[in-house]
């Protein structure tokens, strides 16, 4: 009896064990969710006419001339992970220290680039537009799921897609302000595919 209970115990325990080795984490320490399955669009201040929605655990936009869901905060320092589906129409991107929140543009702000159809293919996805090139062959984001991490420290700029590090640049132009969320158009002015962000958090540095 004693050891029957004995070994029904030490199984116990083991499940116990391996069940919290598999268990999602809580969140880690210091980040800020802006989008998961419980957050709408309360976290952004909308820019343009981009039918941004919430809706099955994301935010959607799909039509329109093109805007942004631009951050209520502004950060200087940081690290940001987003998840997004794309197209290979869909023409998107992160823009990151945006000097003029009510403005957003490559010329203002860093632009993580995502569009696989951009005409000119040197700062297509995974580029940083009118800083950083990207090698080719481009990497392709359309179809999938697709994961950015972005840090940003100084004048030191590192971008990951996917587990790869496309981005390592040392740039001074732009030193703090909030990032953005883009839905654009596409090729010639076409509409662009749809843009899905399922996860974004951002923790400062």
């Amino acid at each position: 009896m004693i050891r029957n209970l004995c070994k029904a115990i030490t199984l116990l325990l083991a499940v116990a064990a391996l069940t919290a080795c598999v268990s999602r984490p809580g969140p880690d320490a210091g980040w800020t969710v802006l989008i998961d399955g419980d957050k709408g669009l309360e976290n952004w201040n909308r820019l343009g006419d981009a039918n941004w929605r919430a809706g099955g655990g994301a935010i959607v936009a799909d039509s329109g001339k093109g805007g942004f869901l631009v951050s209520k905060n502004s950060y200087k320092d940081f690290r940001l992970r987003a998840e997004f589906w794309a197209e290979r129409t869909t023409n998107s991107g992160i823009f990151i220290r945006a000097a003029n929140p009510a403005q957003i543009g490559a010329n203002n702000s860093y632009e993580i680039n995502i569009w696989d159809e951009r005409p000119d293919p040197t700062y297509g996805t995974g580029a940083i537009v009118g800083f950083a090139p990207i090698d080719h062959p481009m990497p392709l984001a359309g179809g999938r799921w697709n994961t950015f991490d972005i840090v940003a420290r100084g004048n030191r700029i590192v971008v990951t897609l996917n587990g790869v590090r496309v981005v390592d640049m040392t740039h001074g132009a732009f030193a703090q302000g909030p990032f953005a969320l883009q839905y654009g158009a596409g090729v010639g002015g076409a509409p662009g595919g749809p843009i899905i962000w399922r996860k974004v958090e951002i923790r400062s540095l």
